[in-house]
């Protein structure tokens, strides 16, 4: 079966390339190990050039999604060597929407990072970082629900944490995940009942970092933790039946 080809190409015919390539590899259409079509074939199919194709290998090669094999082909690696922090990839994750799984080991390397980072916000945050995160959160509070302005400024209050750290590493890794937060606030706060529930436990988080309160300010920030990830898995679930009930 011919995988339909989407008509939302950007201005670069390679990045394109790239993206619909890389979307059928994180789907699984292109599971790993298997050896994707040659690029006559798929050069066929997506009515591109071999030049636009092979700059599109090297931007997954480097992504650590395919690799190329003498005489054999081009082949798809085992996720383990996908580089799951480039945003692209998690961009791709989320464009083609993602699994439960996906989802989890996510909100499991956010349960590791941000109590941390709030517990050590609460100790070295200036003055200043702390009245960055107040009017983080205030943005929150102010935002029209079902806008794009919820999910930045959500997105803004868990920077302001990081950076809140003084942390160079911290502060990195959260820009890494920037694309991936954007995908679980789109899901987690996709209905205004969720995200308006969501705001006590911001403010909890920002008080326990506010008063200098480590242990308060990460146990306020694994509770609000916990409770988005029930809701992004919930709100997937609801949207996987919904598409398979347009299907039928």
């Amino acid at each position: 079966m011919v995988k339909q080809v989407r008509e939302n190409r950007p201005r670069s015919v390679h990045a394109w390339v790239a993206y619909e390539l890389g979307t059928r590899i994180v789907t699984g259409y292109y599971a790993p190990g298997e050896y994707i079509p040659n690029e006559a074939t798929i050069g066929e199919e997506l009515n591109v050039s071999r030049t636009a194709l092979r700059e599109a290998f090297k931007i997954l090669s480097a992504k650590g999604l395919i690799e190329s094999r003498p005489k054999l082909g081009t082949r798809v690696r085992a996720r383990e060597f996908w580089n799951m922090f480039d945003s692209e990839v998690l961009r791709w994750c989320f464009d083609s929407t993602p699994t439960p799984e996906f989802l989890r080991s996510l909100f499991e390397v956010r349960e590791m990072i941000e109590p941390n980072s709030a517990a050590l916000a609460a100790k070295r945050a200036t003055d200043e970082q702390i009245a960055t995160m107040e009017q983080a959160y205030k943005a929150m509070e102010a935002a029209e629900p079902g806008t794009e302005e919820v999910i930045l400024t959500d997105i803004e209050f868990h920077m302001a944490i990081l950076r809140g750290t003084n942390n160079e590493f911290m502060v990195s890794l959260g820009e890494s995940i920037r694309t991936a937060l954007m995908g679980l606030f789109r899901i987690s706060s996709s209905k205004e009942s969720a995200y308006q529930a969501s705001l006590p436990g911001h403010h909890a988080v920002f008080l326990g970092i506010r008063d200098r309160d480590p242990e308060r300010a990460r146990f306020e920030m694994k509770s609000l933790l916990s409770k988005s990830s029930r809701k992004a898995l919930d709100q997937l679930a609801e949207s996987m039946d919904a598409k398979v009930d347009v299907a039928i």
